[in-house]
């Protein structure tokens, strides 16, 4: 991925849902003004959600979400339906496609409960009008929720993707990375060492996102290896540079945090990256969990993207033994990535996740809700490596509500 490309998690989720041959596939097309998803008549043609990423006037960078029909049958129907319900959990407009010949149904209905329970913006599409008015004037000013169009002959799509844009704007100030944390002109060192997950070539999403947020505050990003760090600080000293703040990847936190003097506040990205996503106050809320494992207790990793496993992988291999070694606990370990994400979350004493830098901040806070609502602490890999170097303190120093939060937890308020 380039610095200058739109990832995954900073989209706008689009998803259609709706029941079988309502022609969702057929209006993703027309939305989009491509042939992205293959139609047909035949019932249940699209078996898993369909996902594209791409430009979308007049609202920008969005990924296009196309799932299975909700009225699916049978057991692989069953899987079907629920990974279209797992759709849902990082959708930030819902359009739920009806047949206009059949009106409303039951499946309909329990979309729209489902929209409204989890506080979904939605809207709802009766599609294929051409097949009981020849004059579409008129039909598409309904209800603000809803609009009437025909996918085949491109009735009122412009004013559907009007309403889908107009859903989706916020006047939420956009959180930032680290931008709020600088003035133009502050440097900022970031500690990168060389990922062997990160294909040859690139440096990791959230490396990436980082570097380009403090270039739009028009701060200076220095990047160096772990063991280059110490040198770099030696070399700025006699030239009177202040170093505004050190960010490091938390495999390497320990090393940097000695190598980093105290008068220079230190983070980390998957810190960062736990702030920007709206977690921040719960991952220092739950970190304190490890202190109460027990033996056998089980641990949920979960990772909210998909790659290809090094030996020393940090979810799967690093934390469970830095864990082990720090609790003196055997634990049981249950690994998940990418969309999969335990709907039955009771078995678990802690949720242990990523920064999430793949997700919407909708699918995290949605995650960090399932754990709130069935008792299981939720924190994340920045935090948890923190803690046990005995350094969190250090590393939430900057955001004075989560500093304020550890103080009360280790006066036991």
């Amino acid at each position: 991925m380039g610095l200058l490309e739109t990832p995954s998690g900073e989209r706008v989720h689009i998803g259609f849902f709706g029941r079988r041959n309502a022609g969702k596939s057929s209006l993703v097309n027309a939305v989009t003004g491509q042939d992205l998803v293959i139609v047909s008549d035949i019932k249940g043609t699209t078996t898993d959600p369909v996902y594209k990423a791409m430009e979308l006037l007049p609202l920008g960078p969005v990924l296009i979400m196309d799932t299975p029909g909700m009225d699916d049958d049978g057991p692989l129907g069953e899987l079907r339906v629920r990974r279209a319900k797992q759709v849902l959990n990082k959708t930030d407009v819902a359009v739920l496609v009806m047949d206009a010949t059949e009106g409303k149904r039951p499946e309909d209905e329990e979309l729209i409960r489902l929209f409204r329970e989890k506080q979904v913006k939605h809207i709802l599409v009766y599609n294929k009008i051409d097949l009981l008015h020849d004059d579409p004037s008129g039909l598409a000013d309904r209800a603000s929720e809803e609009i009437a169009v025909s996918a085949g002959r491109r009735w009122h799509i412009d004013a559907l993707k009007e309403r889908i844009a107009a859903l989706a704007r916020t006047e939420e100030p956009k959180l930032r990375l680290v931008g709020d944390l600088i003035a133009p002109g502050d440097m900022v060192i970031l500690v990168v060492p060389i990922d062997k997950a990160a294909p040859k070539g690139r440096l990791i999403l959230p490396q990436q996102q980082t570097i380009r947020d403090i270039l739009e505050a028009d701060g200076l990003a220095l990047v160096v290896k772990e063991q280059e760090l110490r040198e770099l600080l030696h070399r700025l000293e006699p030239l009177g540079k202040q170093v505004k703040l050190v960010i490091t990847d938390s495999q390497v936190f320990a090393k940097v945090s000695a190598d980093t003097p105290a008068h220079i506040p230190l983070t980390s990205f998957s810190i960062l990256f736990a702030r920007y996503k709206g977690f921040l106050l719960q991952a220092v809320q739950g970190v304190k969990t490890l202190d109460d494992l027990n033996e056998g207790d089980q641990v949920l990793i979960a990772e909210g993207c998909t790659h290809h496993r090094q030996c020393d992988d940090i979810g799967t291999v690093k934390l469970p033994r830095w864990i082990k070694q720090y609790t003196g606990k055997n634990l049981g370990w249950t690994f998940t990535s990418g969309v999969e994400f335990p709907e039955d979350l009771s078995p678990y004493r802690l949720v242990l996740h990523c920064g999430g830098c793949m997700l919407t901040p909708r699918e995290l806070r949605y995650r960090q809700k399932c754990a709130q609502d069935q008792g299981a602490p939720f924190t994340n890999y920045g935090t948890v490596i923190a803690y046990m170097q005995g350094i969190l303190k250090r590393s939430v120093a900057l955001f004075p509500v989560i500093a304020e939060e550890l103080n009360a937890q280790a006066h036991g308020a």
